[in-house]
């Protein structure tokens, strides 16, 4: 596991690095942006859609809990790395290649903001590729960039319409809050929207065994994200219709598919489980009889609750240790049967294996006799 520790490591250090130097540049375009009480403002109902975001994204990701620190570095590159690094870009493309404003907002932005979005996605699978089992994971990690940049942007636009620097009036609060409706309470969803076919393709090029298909999912997705982001930016500028026949009649449905696409896999994912600790236990790894208590997140919340009224909060935390260390073994042992394993399989699955062992003699589930060793 070592090497797998320093790619951990190696990823940790470079996404804070790149993070730093962006929240730089951000803290910079805010200053310029607007006075503190405005920013503080529009901060606040910036934060507002943030955090139902978020508990949707994590209520997609309860089979296998992703790391919790690197769903946060997905939030912090969104609204650090970026949204600088857009800003940047479109800044260079509008001084050096006189990209006008309609042009820059309709093809540069989608282009620019994709790309540094989707860049968190290819560092994953470059250094913490272990950590990706499939599109569902994609699809959360893209989510909580998209999330980030969002919560940034969106702080942007609302002091650009309270101070009314956005040239669509004089500001004031009722150009605050139409910015607000519109961006915040309708459309919450865009950014997440957009890069999660960057985090499908992610996924889809995880389980390829060839480097070319890996290559045509990442593509695609990357393309799929620029056409829906420029399709929406040109729709708000007009330019492919009237914004709220585009948003009924596409943009929402879109959404809609992508939101039940996520439920199935979310739901399929239990059968998957279920299939691959069936396996595992074949070969040994853990017992038959516990895979019931894993696989339903009902059962696993009734064995925690059972744990802790035998033995208190160490008990409840060794079932905890057990279900995830089980839940992951699972999850591994799946891409080794489907033949794309990562790497350091070998070394991860005797870590999970190792983990189980230590915990399972001091662990019970209901109806089964607590052990006395």
């Amino acid at each position: 596991m070592a090497g797998h520790h320093r790619e951990s490591v190696v990823f940790t250090v470079v996404v804070s690095l790149f993070a730093l130097l962006g929240a730089a540049v951000v803290i910079v375009v805010m200053a310029l942006s607007g006075a503190p009480r405005e920013l503080v403002l529009a901060g606040v109902l910036a934060f507002l859609p943030v955090g139902p975001l978020v508990a949707c994204y994590m209520w997609l990701d309860r089979y296998e809990p992703e790391p919790r620190m690197l769903l946060a570095m997905g939030l912090v590159w969104g609204a650090c790395v970026a949204t600088a690094a857009a800003i940047l870009l479109q800044g260079i493309g509008g001084i050096v290649a006189g990209v006008g404003e309609t042009a820059l907002i309709a093809v540069a932005a989608p282009i620019t903001e994709e790309a540094t979005k989707g860049a968190f996605l290819l560092l994953m699978l470059w250094w913490r590729r272990g950590e990706l089992d499939g599109i569902l994971d994609g699809i959360v990690y893209a989510g909580m960039v998209g999330i980030g940049f969002a919560f940034v942007e969106n702080i942007l636009y609302l002091a650009a319409a309270y101070n009314g620097t956005d040239g669509m009036g004089p500001g004031g609060t009722e150009a605050l809050t139409s910015t607000f409706i519109i961006r915040c309470l309708v459309s919450p969803f865009a950014h997440p929207l957009f890069t999660a076919f960057i985090g499908i393709g992610a996924g889809i090029a995880v389980g390829s065994r060839t480097r070319g298909g890996r290559f045509l999912a990442l593509s695609t997705g990357y393309a799929m994200a620029v056409f829906t982001h420029a399709l929406w930016n040109s729709a708000a500028l007009g330019l492919t219709g009237n914004f709220v026949v585009v948003y009924v009649t596409l943009m929402a449905p879109l959404f809609l598919a992508v939101s039940v696409f996520a439920v199935w896999l979310r739901r399929s994912e239990r059968r998957m489980l279920t299939a691959a600790l069936h396996d595992a236990a074949a070969r040994g790894l853990l017992p038959a009889s516990d895979i019931g208590w894993l696989v339903n997140l009902g059962s696993r919340r009734v064995a925690r609750r059972h744990a802790r009224g035998l033995g208190g909060e160490r008990a409840q935390e060794a079932m905890e240790e057990y279900q995830q260390a089980a839940v992951e073994l699972g999850f591994l042992h799946h891409r080794y049967l489907r033949g794309t394993p990562p790497p350091d399989f070998a070394a991860r699955g005797q870590s999970f294996v190792v983990r189980l062992n230590a915990v399972r003699p001091y662990i019970s589930f209901p109806g089964q006799v607590v052990p006395t060793r």
